[in-house]
């Protein structure tokens, strides 16, 4: 436990202006980051006496080894580099939202020539038109059901509108009338993007002006004694009816807003969204977090709001955004807000009438969201401490091992051979921390020597990190810690000189917390070979074990005979998914890693010869042996290449030998352009470890 007066700044050092302050641990580690409109006074608040802090911030201060600040203009500034600083570093005392799933959108890809309708989920892309969240897309299918009678836009995938162009016949929903069939030139692709614009349309709540279109042409048709169209018509607005009862009307006006409820307690706080738009609940979420630093109502809604449109531009950030109360200061973040939307936010607490209803039932899914995630959370926490207390009754161990680290190696008939490391803490995962490896030391198929190689370089790193930090300068023996060997190489681990981590800037350690517990997928050969690791670099606090796949024995390395946990056993439950979540992780890494040996081209080491340049040869040419066989001149033909960059890709296709034909292994057939098949590969992929 730290002294903040050790690295408490001298006064008059702090600066009296806006700026964004960084806590790090002794490790250097980012472990809080906060905003201030004064950093001097802040920064005071923190180095009063720890009796009048609270709890939470005294844990953070006694945590931390060391503060830093910047210095900006305004208080909007430091509102955008804290948001941008947590998401960089994660501290861990900074409130953070766990969305509780990943929210369906319905979208309209109106980037493509023809606009395909579709669920959607994760990150946002330019282009595409969004409404939602919904809470299931199921919900949403409904509601596309429905409107495509209406609405037939296109919503095949890329693969089945182009195997339906180039047939001449559309899908199902083509000659069911549920898709207007631009692939096979029924309209053409101008009708078809008014068509998928009539859609957005009408989900973006300008639904009167439409329905009144369609009775009025209904009227005419039966005026006219068209009797079956007037009856399609009906249909039609029979069923933009239904989707429209899917979301009633909550707010007059059309107003488009959302509204924001906040339910806690002492530890936890449930935060819960409704999106309306056009006066109608268009999505609904929700987010828990624990209560890591001693926060108010007022900053669990300025980290709600940072987190809902801080990667949000234009209207995606609605013109009204009701909260149940207001971030101290309000300007900077209202300011911010409007500054993402592009023209002024309203941001303000509901007082009467329909929206003070609409947030009263707001806050009420947000309690029972925190009610639900309560007892979800303490029966997870039961399950998951009863099974960590039965691997260390066990194992023999003298507490509970909450940091599991499992190790796994894969190949292919003794080729690209890999390794894998997961993490679990506390019984969860924690995916951040996993790691993968390339094992290079030797040839062929050898799992004990892999597994010796692998243990060895992680835990050499983790010496690397105690001697950098100080914790470690010596190994038992008197020496210093190994540098690594060059022999094992992890992927996504730069290293310097001197062999250490470059990631020196706050960032979480790679290797730096040494488990508890290592697994090892195996039996006795491999434990003994992770076991004599750990020996050779003098670390005996960190036990080890592994778990056959056969009747899921547990090895220890000390015992000839295995330890036999209950098939009912939450203990023996635990390792099984760590040991599967090993696998998974390897065997997903070692297929990748052969599917680009398997696709690689002498293109692929033309130098300034990028995916797009290298993709419009290969169409032109329609093989890679057709363009070895081309001049510089007709190279020179393809769009966007330049003689300098032909006559590159004439040479490098000079000097590499031509590859031996590929052959399917399904059907025997002979290929000829460079690269193995789909078939090829799943036809290896019963052969993999």
């Amino acid at each position: 436990m730290a002294d903040p007066s050790s690295y408490r700044p001298k006064p008059g050092q702090i600066p009296d202006s806006p700026g964004v302050y960084k806590f790090r641990d002794e490790h250097g580690r980012v472990i809080y980051v906060g905003k201030a409109k004064s950093l001097r006074q802040r920064l005071a608040n923190y180095f009063q006496d720890l009796a009048g802090l609270h709890p939470r911030t005294r844990t953070m201060v006694t945590t931390a080894a060391s503060v830093e600040w910047t210095v900006v203009t305004t208080e909007v500034e430091a509102l955008q580099l804290e948001y941008s600083w947590i998401k960089e570093f994660d501290p861990r005392f900074n409130v953070k939202y766990r969305d509780d799933k990943s929210y369906p959108y319905l979208a309209v890809t109106l980037n493509e020539e023809f606009p395909r309708v579709q669920v959607m989920r994760g990150a946002k892309k330019k282009g595409v038109r969004y409404f939602g969240p919904y809470a299931h897309a199921w919900a949403i299918r409904e509601t596309v059901d429905l409107m495509l009678r209406v609405f037939p836009v296109r919503t095949c995938s890329a693969g089945v509108f182009k195997r339906s162009a180039q047939i001449g016949r559309p899908c199902l929903l083509g000659y069911i009338g549920k898709c207007s069939a631009p692939c096979v030139g029924r309209i053409s692709a101008e009708e078809h993007r008014e068509l998928a614009e009539e859609f957005c349309d009408f989900m973006a709540g300008r639904t009167g002006a439409y329905l009144r279109r369609l009775e009025r042409r209904m009227q005419e048709a039966a005026e006219e004694m068209e009797y079956e169209r007037a009856a399609r018509l009906r249909d039609d607005i029979g069923a933009l009816k239904r989707a429209m009862e899917k979301s009633a009307v909550v707010l007059a006006d059309a107003t488009d807003a959302d509204l924001i409820a906040v339910a806690e307690d002492e530890l936890e706080a449930a935060v819960q969204i409704f999106h309306v738009r056009g006066g109608r609940v268009r999505g609904q979420r929700g987010w828990v977090t624990d209560k890591v630093e001693a926060v108010t109502t007022s900053g669990l809604v300025e980290h709600a709001l940072q987190q809902l449109y801080g990667e949000e531009r234009g209207d995606a950030v609605p013109k009204e955004v009701l909260v149940p109360a207001l971030p101290e200061p309000v300007e900077p973040v209202a300011q911010w807000l409007s500054q993402r939307r592009g023209s002024q936010v309203s941001l303000r607490i509901p007082q009467r009438g329909d929206k003070k209803d609409l947030m009263a039932t707001v806050g009420r899914n947000a309690q029972q969201a925190l009610a639900l995630h309560k007892t979800k959370r303490a029966s997870d926490l039961t399950t998951r401490s009863r099974a960590l207390e039965e691997i260390a009754e066990a194992l023999g161990l003298d507490s509970v091992p909450l940091r599991i680290e499992c190790f796994d190696i894969s190949h292919l008939q003794g080729e690209d051979v890999v390794a894998s490391m997961v993490v679990f803490e506390d019984g969860l995962v924690r995916k951040s921390e996993y790691r993968r490896f390339q094992i290079k030391g030797f040839e062929g198929q050898d799992d004990v020597r892999s597994m010796h190689e692998v243990i060895g370089r992680r835990f050499k790193r983790y010496l690397q990190e105690k001697q950098k930090s100080g914790e470690w300068t010596e190994e038992p023996d008197g020496g210093t810690a190994a540098p690594v060997d060059g022999v094992l190489t992890a992927v996504g681990e730069p290293d310097r000189a001197d062999g250490r981590p470059v990631d020196d800037d706050g960032r979480p350690k790679r290797f730096a917390y040494p488990p508890q517990l290592v697994v090892v997928d195996g039996g006795a050969p491999q434990v003994a070979a992770a076991r004599r690791a750990l020996d050779e670099l003098g670390i005996d606090d960190v036990a080890v074990c592994g778990l056959a796949k056969r009747l899921e024995e547990v090895w220890l390395p000390t015992e000839d005979d295995p330890v036999v946990l209950p098939r009912s056993s939450e203990g023996l439950y635990l390792l099984q998914r760590v040991r599967d979540e090993a696998h998974r992780f390897a065997i997903t890494y070692q297929r990748n890693k052969r599917s680009k040996r398997l696709k690689s081209s002498p293109l692929d080491a033309v130098p300034g010869l990028g995916d797009t340049r290298r993709q419009a040869l290969l169409k032109h040419f329609g093989s890679l042996k057709k363009l070895r066989a081309a001049t510089v001149d007709e190279i020179c033909e393809v769009p966007g290449v330049g003689r300098k960059t032909a006559e590159t890709v004439a040479a490098a296709l000079a000097g590499a030998a031509p590859s031996a034909p590929a052959v399917n292994t399904a059907t025997g057939e002979i290929i000829e352009d460079d690269g193995a098949p789909p078939a090829a590969l799943s036809a290896e992929r019963g052969q993999e470890r």
